[in-house]
């Protein structure tokens, strides 16, 4: 995993392997050291990234096109699906007007805007170095009124956005829904839950999108004698280098659907694998139809989809995009769906994905959405928001017409999200609510 870590911050974002290991890989050690990688490799001829663990266990990762870095299994050199070149086909970002290009415009901000607050909410964003704070973009009536980033990143730099990724599940599952190819309540079209008494033929699409299917998956905070390898279900996915699908899809019932609600990544793989199942059966190329069906129509040219070794999505934390991207994919939300006059989202999705889930316990989740039912966020209780590690978040705040995106390093997170909320205040106070 740390392997694949580094290779993404090499070879994607751009950024040096020891900055990768230093601020992104920790959070998932324990009580690892890093003195125990005694051998650090960038292969920058096959672009691949080596490391010896106590100088004889060597894994590597590497670079597969456009669909980014993967880990290698054991023993392996190559993976078990082939690349594909994922290519847009809008023109250059710089000679469109945002949000379907990146040239924004020369007149002044709207008015009612308080630019002295927004700016003071950027700078306690950025304040603290040790927040690892990336990026910052405000919109507003779907303009950009505030962008900041940090020394060597950019509006096009491809940042880790880790489980915000859960969001463009959600997207695509919309996608088919629109296009009357899944439906919310039919039960879940997996072939292998559908043997006769089988407790699983009962979870619907709905189950698994407010994550409560109760499918048995462990997580860090269960006993490690019930993870059945040296990591548990949740991380496991990340770093066994194994078929994330199919693992997913074996798990057996832990609770009846919709009476456990509880953050586990085996929901939106089962997801994942019912998008590619949908998506391969209508004759479409899975690894490029993101990029066709989704982001070359909201101005989006690259995102970066990481696979495991089987050519599965892990949008469950192996996705790269950049701060506009994100910005983007929340109007698109704030939008009710609808981009530029057209519908690519159910009427009424945005609503499914922002509404608290019924079978968890507090309102702080919805569909493959963060909420912010318990006003843990100096925010709106209607704000919404696609979370990933490193507090990096895509808020929605519709009563303000308002999306957020801040972006970090994993190892900046928990503590500083005090100076996040102190900014979120003041980028609060300087937006009009929608109406004003």
């Amino acid at each position: 995993m740390s392997a694949k870590i580094a290779c993404s911050a090499v070879f994607i974002t751009g950024r040096e392997v020891e900055d990768a290991l230093t601020n992104s890989a920790p959070r998932f050690w324990g009580s690892f050291r890093r003195e125990r990688i005694t051998k650090v490799e960038v292969d920058r001829a096959n672009r691949a990234v080596h490391l010896t663990l106590d100088g004889s266990l060597r894994r590597s990762a590497r670079l597969f096109g456009d669909q980014g870095c993967v880990i290698l299994p054991r023993g392996r050199d190559s993976v078990a699906f082939t690349p594909v070149p994922v290519r847009t086909v809008l023109g250059p970002a710089a000679s469109a007007p945002w949000p379907m290009g990146d040239r924004l415009p020369d007149t002044p901000l709207p008015a009612g805007l308080d630019r002295a607050r927004l700016e003071a909410g950027l700078d306690l964003a950025f304040r603290a170095p040790e927040a690892l704070t990336l990026a910052m973009v405000v919109v507003h009536r779907g303009r950009i009124v505030a962008e900041r980033y940090a020394p060597g990143i950019g509006q096009d730099t491809q940042l880790e956005s880790w489980s915000m990724g859960k969001s463009i599940t959600a997207a695509m599952v919309g996608l088919l829904v629109r296009q009357g190819k899944l439906r919310l309540d039919d039960p879940a079209p997996v072939a292998e839950w559908q043997t006769p008494g089988d407790p699983r033929a009962r979870i619907t699409i709905r189950d698994l999108m407010q994550m409560s299917s109760g499918l048995r998956f462990s997580d860090a905070t269960d006993p490690p004698e019930t993870w059945g390898q040296a990591h548990p279900d949740h991380l496991y996915i990340y770093s066994g280098a194994i078929d994330a699908f199919g693992f997913s899809i074996g798990k057996q019932p832990e609770f009846p659907p919709q009476t456990v609600g509880r953050y586990r990544n085996v929901d939106p793989l089962v997801l994942g694998a019912i998008v590619k199942r949908t998506v391969s059966a209508a004759g479409d190329e899975y690894l490029s139809w993101p990029q066709r069906a989704f982001f070359d129509r909201i101005g989006i040219r690259r995102q970066v989809l990481e696979p495991d070794p089987y050519g599965n999505f892990l949008l469950t934390g192996y996705d790269y995009g950049t701060a506009r991207n994100w910005a983007r994919l929340g109007l698109l939300y704030l939008q009710d769906g609808v981009w530029q006059g057209e519908r690519l989202l159910p009427e009424g999705w945005t609503r499914f994905v922002s509404t608290p889930a019924p079978a968890w316990s507090t309102p702080v989740y919805g569909a493959l959405f963060r909420l912010n039912g318990d006003g843990e966020w100096s925010l709106p209780r209607d704000a919404y928001f696609m979370s990933g590690g490193g507090v990096s978040k895509t808020i929605v705040v519709p009563s303000h017409d308002l999306v957020i995106v801040r972006m970090g390093h994993l190892q900046g997170t928990r503590k500083h999200e005090a100076d996040l909320n102190l900014a979120l205040t003041e980028i609060l106070a300087a937006i009009p609510r929608r109406g004003d």
